[in-house]
């Protein structure tokens, strides 16, 4: 199992509309075939960190990942979903003992900056975005 969490916060100024839709765009995203479970809601973590919101999903195996990147219903819903995003965190975990796992994890995300460069520009556009997104963020 290959476990992805999101630590997130809204720009100020976002509305509680905004917000809703923002994180029914995410439901949405953990909702496809590919993901085994998934949870969005509030982060319970130390407020001073910033964080407001989780978004955590787990797919079986690489392949599934693989497919979950590409979903049109994810990459639709990051289109609306990053744009609102203040600061993101991102570390994922996995049952996987495979020691090369983080680096094919990491080449997934890469192909998909390449096939979808807008998605990379949205990520990079998060001020306060952190973790390891494989476009070369730190």
């Amino acid at each position: 199992m290959i476990v992805n969490t999101l630590r997130f916060s809204f720009r100020d100024g976002t509305s509680e509309a905004d917000k809703e839709e923002v994180l029914a765009a995410m439901r949405r995203t953990a909702s496809t075939e590919p993901v085994a479970f998934a949870t969005v809601g509030q982060y319970m973590g130390d407020p001073s960190e910033g964080f407001t919101h989780v978004y955590c999903a787990g797919v079986p195996d690489l392949a599934a990942l693989e497919r979950y990147l590409h979903e049109q219903v994810h990459i639709d819903g990051d289109r609306l979903i990053i744009p609102h995003l203040q600061q993101l965190a991102a570390f994922r975990f996995s049952d996987d003992p495979d020691p090369e796992l983080d680096g094919k994890i990491l080449a997934l995300h890469a192909r998909k900056v390449e096939m979808y460069p807008e998605w990379g520009r949205l990520l990079d556009a998060i001020p306060g975005a952190k973790g390891s997104f494989g476009d070369g963020t730190a």
